[in-house]
């Protein structure tokens, strides 16, 4: 696996020594060298490392300062640092583990001490992006549904929530559209459920290509599904919901060529009278739902109605 370290150290001499002992055991593809650390902080934030060499006492901008910089960017906290010191003093060196230092090396440093301890760290941050990548992974199947790979209720429960309340606290606009397949059991009896399957993997797919990157489409149970539109106001979710609604009714299907579908949303928005919390919304996006589906299906109802 390719690995990267960033040594920074003011002294060109000290410079040459590590990276000849660094090159000589192999453990990285890349050296990056800095000789101060603003520069050093640049570079990082240029190519990231899995791993800084940095000397404490330098001109401009020295070690403590270096981490100080680094503590300040979320994507750089977890890169070890470890610091370089001839200075035998305690305090400093519980000062710079406080700012976030992974480890100390005093100098003069025995190469193989180096070594083994830049593989230590090595080690640990592989573990740590294992279960940093792990969690990610568990955090995106537990927001999401299986079948149609949009998210699911929870998740859209918090989506909803949190832009009710930005909506409320701004005043802007906010929108939630529910979608329904008109005659989905039709579709299981007839063409069976794999395929009733494929057709609402099919349609999230299109849901998803006609909203924004900052929409949230989710399916809310069944064959409905869930749109909540931030900075939307209803004529403009309406427009939307009528785009939706033709693109679901071009759809065609390889494997049963003779099917064809149709599907009925509503909308309810906020601020509006009558909409004084979340279940408002989705109460009243339902009953828009079930209207559409009364007066004949394929069709897209408002509250409030008109």
């Amino acid at each position: 696996m390719d690995r990267s370290i960033l040594v920074i150290e003011d002294r060109p001499s000290a410079r040459q020594q590590i990276h000849a002992i660094l090159k000589s055991s192999r453990l990285f593809s890349r050296i990056d060298e800095a000789d101060d650390g603003l520069k050093g902080f640049k570079l990082l934030l240029e190519n990231p490392a899995d791993i800084v060499l940095c000397d404490l006492e330098m001109p401009k901008l020295d070690g403590l300062k270096f981490l100080c910089l680094v503590n300040s960017r979320k994507e750089l906290r977890d890169i070890p640092v470890i610091i370089l010191t001839g200075n035998e003093d305690e305090r400093t060196k519980i000062k710079g583990l406080e700012q976030g230092a992974s480890d100390y090396l005093t100098k003069p440093f025995e190469p193989r001490e180096l070594i083994a301890r830049l593989n230590i760290h090595l080690k640990i941050k592989v573990l740590q992006d294992e279960l940093k990548k792990s969690n990610e992974l568990l955090r995106e199947l537990s927001i999401t549904d299986s079948l149609t790979r949009l998210y699911n209720r929870r998740y859209l429960m918090e989506c909803l929530n949190r832009e009710f309340s930005r909506s409320c606290r701004g005043k802007t606009s906010m929108s939630l559209l529910m979608a329904d397949v008109d005659h989905f059991k039709e579709i299981n009896d007839t063409y069976g459920h794999p395929q009733g399957d494929r057709v609402l993997t099919a349609l999230a797919a299109e849901l998803r290509s006609h909203l924004r990157s900052y929409d949230i489409a989710a399916r809310f149970g069944g064959e409905e599904f869930a749109m909540v539109l931030p900075d939307t106001g209803p004529a403009e979710a309406a427009e939307i919901a009528e785009r939706l609604r033709r693109a679901a009714g071009e759809m065609t299907f390889s494997g049963a060529p003779a099917l064809s579908m149709t599907v009925s949303l509503g909308i309810s928005a906020a601020p509006l009278q009558g909409i004084d919390t979340v279940e408002d919304l989705i109460r009243e996006a339902d009953r828009a739902l079930y209207r559409a589906k009364r007066e004949g299906r394929n069709r897209v109802c408002t509250f409030p109605e008109g």
